[in-house]
This record gives structure tokens, C-alpha cells and sequence, in this order.
């Protein structure tokens, strides 16, 4: 198949650099350090076992555009980078093209294929004009939920952390033969590729956790371990979390895992920063809106209460405005 990865960072790259070897045309999108540098030496991966691989891909460029026409496309970056390129996605798209969405938090689609009296209802928290849905046809989407833990250590050098897991689903529950070819190439390539009948509810699992360790790592710079540990804000993640179960078990998710049994698998990570506190070690924008806003925007639309949620957002959201205001980072010495 050809396969563009838009946004080929530690979790794309880890995928690009994975199918190319396993013999698909795929094509990295990437800009900056990261884009001379593959196109000069290709792109390593370093993987658990301390194995490299080296792929060199078809293409390599930052204009999407000269991709060319593919049949799968895996959108790679952070939610709040979507919209930005959304409208450059249609001209690398033929009748049949699948999109596959890998960002973490509440996606835009979430209400689409969904029946109910919310079908089609916009989550404005992951985009707020519209512009992601004008131009992806809702049905080229295939959801996904990410599990590895990847890092760039330095341009064109990705190692792996854990995991190789990417949970795939059609957005109706549907088993497509397009799915099943791209799980498949995933599987081949060295992934493990579950198709779920429930994307939604694979979604929320990790969005559980991600809404409440995030910013309350971003806020007080601990760990995982550190978070779930500490009396007060183990409690603080549970509250917020009770909040989330109770919006989502108003749109029908399946919470296959207990609460406590959820925050205790966080704490066995150990001494793992999250991506948001890296995000304020390294001064990049944080990804509040998918993770937290759209929680809360679902919270509106379902009419059950977020006062915690609320809270710790405001705080959070203002560490991140004040940090962008300033061109700052920060990081404990």
C-alpha cells in the first residue's frame, strides 16, 4: 500500500520506519531538524531490546502536497496540529482512501456514526471551525487508540519506550475489508493490530487517565507513580475521573476496568513523566483541549456536572498561556 504518515514524530516515525521495512511505499511528512536529517541518513529506530532499524522511505518532505496519492493516511501529530493541515489532506486522497486518526483525547468525530440524539453533534474543543470535518469525509476515518510510549532522543533517531499496540476501529463498529488490510499491514510490520467493535469506548479508557495525570503532572512536575502515591492527588485524579465515568456512561461507554484497578495501572509505569509534563519541560503547546476541554464540552452536552475537572483545567490552562506569553519553559533543576 502507499501510506503517508502526516506528522512523523515519535509515534508516526515509529510506524513509518516499521512499514517501509516491511515493504509498503510510505511517505514521512516531517519539518525541521527532523526532516534534513531523515532525508540525509533516513530514519533509525531504536527498539526495547536496544535492535536499530533503518528505513529509508519513498518520499520524504514538509509539503504534503508532493506525497502524492496514497491509499492510507495516519495522522501522526497532536490534536491541536490537525486543523492547521486539515485542508491539505484531500489532494493526497483517492476515492477509497482511509484516514487514520492516532491523537490522544475526545476526537472531532466522536459523535459521527454514532446514533442517538447526538449524532453529528461537533466537539468545537478539538475543532472549533469546523475545519478538520469540511475536509476529512467522515467515512475515510478509522479510529485508533495509541498504547507504545515512544521518544525522539535526537533528529531522525526515535527509541522506543514500551508498547506495540495500536487498537484500530471503523466509527460504526463495522469489520471492513479496509480495516482489516490495514491491520493487517500493521500486524506484518511487527504491531499488534485489535480490531474493536467499540472504539469509543477503547478511546475513553485512555482518555480516563490522560484527563486527570496529565495536568496534575503539568501543575506539580511528578511522576505517575509520584501522582498515585501522594494521598491528596490520588484523590484529586479519582474525583475527576468519577466525573469523566459518569459523562461517559451517559453516552453508553463500557468501563471494562475499575477505577481503582485503572489509577493502579498508572502507578505501575513508575517514574514516567507525561507527555503534557514534557510538553512544560520543553515549552511546547499542551494538548488541553483535546485531553481535558473536550471532556468537559462532553460534560455540557451530557448536563452532568465537572467541578473538578473545571478546576484543575483553569489552572492548568493558565501555566500553559503563561508559559506560550513568555516563551518559556520549566523544568525543576
Amino acid at each position: 500500500m502507499r501510506i503517508c504518515v502526516v506528522g512523523a514524530g515519535a509515534i508516526g516515525g515509529m510506524l513509518g520506519v516499521k512499514l517501509a521495512l516491511s515493504g509498503h511505499d510510505v511517505t514521512l511528512i516531517l519539518r525541521g531538524a527532523n526532516l534534513e536529517a531523515v532525508r540525509q541518513n533516513g530514519m533509525k529506530l531504536i527498539e526495547e531490546d536496544g535492535k536499530e532499524l533503518l528505513a529509508r522511505p519513498a518520499r520524504v518532505t514538509s509539503v504534503i502536497a508532493e506525497a502524492g496519492v496514497q491509499d492510507v493516511v495516519i495522522l501522526g501529530m497532536k490534536a491541536h496540529q490537525v486543523a492547521a493541515i486539515a485542508a491539505e489532506l484531500p489532494a493526497i486522497m483517492h476515492e477509497k482512501t482511509r484516514v487514520v486518526t492516532m491523537q490522544n483525547g475526545i476526537p472531532w468525530w466522536y459523535f459521527h456514526k454514532l446514533p442517538g440524539a447526538w449524532e453529528g453533534t461537533p466537539i468545537r474543543a478539538v475543532d472549533p471551525d469546523g475545519v478538520i470535518a469540511q475536509s476529512i469525509a467522515v467515512d475515510r476515518v478509522i479510529g485508533s487508540v495509541v498504547y507504545p510510549a515512544s521518544e525522539v532522543i535526537q533528529p531522525g533517531i526515535i527509541k522506543v519506550i514500551e508498547g506495540n499496540r495500536f487498537t484500530l476501529g471503523e466509527l460504526n463498529g463495522g469489520d471492513t475489508p479496509s480495516i482489516r488490510e490495514i491491520a493487517d499491514a500493521f500486524k506484518t510490520a511487527g504491531f499488534k493490530a485489535p480490531i474493536s467493535r467499540d472504539i469509543r469506548s477503547e478511546i475513553w479508557l485512555k482518555v480516563w487517565g490522560n484527563l486527570s495525570f496529565n495536568p496534575i503532572s503539568a501543575l506539580t512536575h511528578a511522576t505517575l507513580e509520584d501522582i498515585c502515591l501522594y494521598a491528596p492527588t490520588r484523590e484529586l485524579a479519582a474525583a475527576m475521573m468519577r466525573e469523566a465515568q459518569t459523562i461517559g456512561e451517559a453516552l453508553g461507554v463500557q468501563f471494562k476496568v475499575s477505577l481503582e484497578k485503572r489509577i493502579a495501572g498508572a502507578q505501575a509505569v513508575g517514574q514516567h513523566k507525561t507527555s503534557m509534563l514534557q510538553d512544560v519541560e520543553q515549552g511546547r503547546p499542551l494538548e488541553l483541549q483535546a485531553l481535558v476541554a473536550s471532556v468537559m464540552e462532553l460534560g455540557r452536552i451530557t448536563q452532568k456536572p465537572t467541578p473538578t475537572i473545571d478546576a484543575v483545567y483553569a489552572l492548568t490552562s493558565l501555566l500553559a498561556n503563561t508559559l506560550q506569553q513568555h516563551k518559556a519553559t520549566l523544568r525543576l533543576a
